[in-house]
């Protein structure tokens, strides 16, 4: 019970430093949740999209991370781009603290030559943010020899707090070779939940880089489809923490089967079925850091798509072929 109460106390106070800098989020099925991982990619499946995400992180903790997303894009040819609507949902600690967000995303795409083309995306934000005081324990609440048995005489000044924020993106793509960098957050958005000069906590700013290739190593015929493997690498860097993700998918006609290597955290495995008009998928993290998976329970990811249909596909550039997952 000691220990119990001793975590607890570490993590409210990691919660409520007077100068936090939160990370954001991540999806391990990066491509499937494409304008979060990088806002020029609204549109660049052309046709109507729809994807919906589930992300439960280390679910045999106490602490763990419940992040949900909803998105909508597509390319709109009067206006030369795409345009998109991102909103997610995070919960941290079973729902001490929130987080909300709603974007809107505008993807200009410039087609270069034949076989190159390039979308510069933005993306503007409005996140809440809220903290739960009554799963919060405090100092004042103990007692010696019974625990925690007293009302808290501290007070939050604040238990929510909103912001806009701003985000942008480049991808570049030909029939083999995909590659792209995002910046999130560039304004850093004040996020503190205590008032005061003093107590300053920016959101710090995300840069993603990300690269993949295709490989075709079946032959596609009239009635059956192309086999192929997409190896990806994925870089993150937020307030001094590097991530670095390297994997690679195998296509085998509607299948896609992927794995994944992330620093040495943990390794990624991702199972996923996609026809012309839907997609689902499912993905796990297991746990190989000193938090062992027995510990963590490790990370479980649902994805769903849908692919609507639309009157032509004749703009001026190819489609996107990269990853469903």
């Amino acid at each position: 019970m000691k220990n119990t109460n001793k975590i607890i106390l570490i993590l409210i106070g990691c919660f409520l430093s007077l100068r936090s800098y939160s990370q954001d989020p991540t999806f391990t099925q990066f491509y499937a949740n494409p304008i979060y991982l990088n806002p020029a990619f609204a549109g660049s499946n052309v046709c109507p999209r729809f994807g919906l995400n589930y992300r439960n992180q280390w679910p045999n903790l106490s602490g763990n991370y419940v992040t949900y997303s909803g998105s909508y894009d597509q390319y709109i040819k009067p206006i030369s781009g795409g345009i998109g609507i991102l909103a997610t949902h995070d919960q941290q600690g079973q729902g001490t603290i929130e987080t909300s967000m709603l974007g809107l995303v505008y993807s200009y795409h410039l087609k270069i030559n034949r076989k190159f083309s390039l979308m510069f995306g933005a993306q503007a934000s409005y996140y809440l943010k809220t903290i739960d005081q009554s799963k919060l324990t405090f100092g004042d609440m103990i007692d010696p020899m019974k625990g925690f048995i007293y009302e808290t005489k501290d007070e939050l000044n604040n238990t929510s707090v909103n912001f806009f924020d701003a985000s942008a993106g480049i991808v570049g793509f030909s029939d083999k070779i995909y590659f792209g960098v995002a910046a999130h957050h560039i304004n850093q958005p004040e996020q503190s939940l205590i008032a005061g000069v003093n107590n300053i906590s920016r959101l710090p700013m995300r840069i993603t880089g990300h690269i993949g290739t295709e490989i075709e190593i079946g032959k596609k015929s009239r009635y059956e489809s192309k086999t192929s493997i997409m190896p990806n690498i994925i870089y993150q860097y937020q307030n001094g923490f590097q991530e670095i993700n390297v994997g690679a998918y195998l296509k085998y006609y509607n299948l896609t089967f992927g794995a994944w290597y992330r620093n040495s955290d943990a390794f990624i495995l991702v199972l996923g079925l996609n026809t012309e008009n839907f997609k689902i998928g499912y993905s796990y993290d297991l746990t190989i850091s000193n938090l062992n998976n027995r510990q963590s329970g490790g990370s479980h990811e649902i994805s769903l798509g849908i692919n609507l249909k639309c009157k032509s596909k004749s703009v001026a550039f190819k489609t996107l072929s990269c990853p469903s997952f």
